[in-house]
């Protein structure tokens, strides 16, 4: 008799296209994301793009909202904690570099 166990299958969306696509930068690509074939370089590039407009979305929510760390040492228990009072300074000039 079959033991009854749960399987969890995961099924992603995939469309079939043709296209033309520059050889040089299609390389360039595929250098930079360490990938072995075309798919896996196209399909990781467009991965690396959804990320990075998610990362670019949940900036821009911080950035809509004041943000004040002074008080930020004193807020952890134990006298203990990080002075963040220069991190959103800090993360506009990495941003602007």
């Amino acid at each position: 008799m079959l033991s009854r166990r749960s399987i969890w299958c995961y099924f992603g969306l995939m469309t079939r296209i043709t296209v033309d696509v520059n050889d040089e930068w299609l390389e360039a690509a595929r250098e930079e994301l360490g990938t072995d074939t075309k798919v896996a370089t196209i399909n990781a590039a467009l991965h690396a793009f959804a990320v990075r407009r998610r990362a670019v979305d949940i900036v821009a929510a911080f950035d809509s909202v004041e943000m004040n760390f002074t008080d930020s040492p004193d807020a952890w228990r134990y006298g203990g904690g990080r002075d963040l009072s220069r991190l959103e300074e800090d993360a506009r000039q990495a941003k602007s570099a």
